[in-house]
């Protein structure tokens, strides 16, 4: 009789249950390891064989913790994949396959898709356009880039995600002022010159190191505006078979091949400059945050979350299949919300396809097959959003929640 294969998920953050819906209907034994402090958050009980806890510290997990109680849970569970659903996760999940010899994304591949500086630093090898970067390390050096690369900069933790902890500089008094505060943090920090321009998103499905899959987004204000400077976040389907997409897909192929990921899902960032130039901005191993599986989902029928369960089933039988992509256009909404319940129910195109149901956030994806219809409905919804929820809040400079 053929083994139950055993899933053990980390998730550091509340996110995905379709995994592991997927996994359970695939057959698995399914187990969770997350946070201490979200122990009675909504997870897909039904689906869930067992759950483990981790202490944690702003959603901050120590290392040995980890491998330590991974290690011990191994004695009574035969484990057999590891999944990290979190960016945050992404490197624990590779020192525990590390440690316990485990299939899957090892340390060195995971840093290309966990540390900013590995990536810019891969991607430039490779021939892949990046904004001018250095890491803060040498202060000689750093003043040498700052007498040769224009301002502004940015000042991004290597080790981060979205835009928690970046910090603009727009002379070399500002830099050096955000360095010194660093101390000795900063080492892990990298300085890029910042490039205004569209910035876009391309969700993709990795299996047999090929991209089956990938769908291109651009956000209607770029995500460090709308964390920094209090936005509503808006995101929408390029349109399809353009040259917007495809250089785009051209350029996400040749990260995702260069970094050297084999099988899952990836959330890559690119930018066009206003001279027209594409840069790669960076990449991730995971879904999508912000609700961007439910916009592609919206655009497409396909769902990355049960996909990426079905490909770590499948590592190498070949018996996945890449469903058909439906072809629809989708444009995504999120704010804060002043009011604690936010009442959407007066936005009621019929082309609405999902809300959100959060405290003090306002959500809504709308989905067409016409690409004009979708920017009509972000536009008009993005303004009256404005008036009706819109909140903001400093960026912090750690993970929240």
């Amino acid at each position: 009789m053929k083994k139950q294969p055993t899933v053990l998920c980390f998730a550091s953050y509340e996110k995905g249950a379709e995994f592991m819906r997927e996994c359970k209907r695939q057959g698995c034994r399914v187990i969770l390891l997350t946070s201490k402090s979200l122990e009675f958050a909504g997870w897909p009980r039904e689906s869930l064989d067992q759950v483990y806890y981790i202490p944690d510290v702003n959603k901050e997990w120590n290392m040995n913790d980890v491998i330590y109680g991974v290690s011990y849970m191994a004695r009574t569970e035969d484990i057999d994949i590891i999944v990290a659903l979190d960016d945050f996760d992404v490197e624990k999940a590779a020192a525990v396959r590390e440690h316990l010899r485990l299939p899957g994304m090892g340390d060195t591949t995971a840093r290309y898709f966990r540390d900013k500086l590995a990536m810019r630093t891969r991607a430039k090898e490779v021939g892949i356009n990046v904004p001018e970067f250095i890491h803060v390390l040498n202060h000689n050096r750093i003043n040498e880039f700052a007498d040769r690369v224009a301002y502004p900069y940015v000042i991004k933790p290597r080790l981060q995600a979205g835009a928690i902890g970046i910090k603009k500089a727009h002379n070399k008094d500002e830099m050096w002022e955000v360095i010194n505060r660093l101390g000795d943090q900063q080492s892990f920090y990298l300085i890029e010159q910042f490039v205004p321009g569209e910035v876009y998103h391309v969700d993709s499905i990795i299996y047999g190191k090929k991209v089956v899959f990938q769908i291109a987004s651009k956000y209607g204000k770029p995500p460090m505006e709308v964390s920094h400077q209090g936005r509503v976040f808006t995101t929408s389907t390029v349109e399809r078979g353009s040259d917007e997409e495809k250089a785009l897909f051209d350029m996400n192929r040749d990260v995702l091949q260069a970094f050297g990921i084999v099988r899952g899902v990836s959330h890559s960032e690119y930018i066009r400059s206003e001279s027209g130039d594409y840069y790669f901005l960076e990449t991730s191993a995971r879904v999508g945050g912000a609700h961007i599986a439910e916009l592609v989902e919206a655009a497409t029928g396909v769902n990355l979350w049960a996909e990426w369960a079905k490909i770590e089933l499948h590592p190498t039988d070949g018996l996945y299949e890449m469903p058909k992509d439906k072809g629809n256009y989708g444009g995504l909404l999120i704010s804060l919300a002043k009011q604690e319940y936010p009442d959407t129910s007066a936005y009621n195109d019929p082309e609405i396809w999902w809300r959100m149901n959060k405290q003090h956030h306002a959500g809504l994806i709308v989905s067409s097959p016409d690409p004009k219809r979708v920017k009509e409905l972000v536009d008009s919804y993005t303004s009256r959003y404005y008036n009706d929820f819109f909140a903001s809040q400093p960026v912090p400079d750690k993970p929240t929640a």
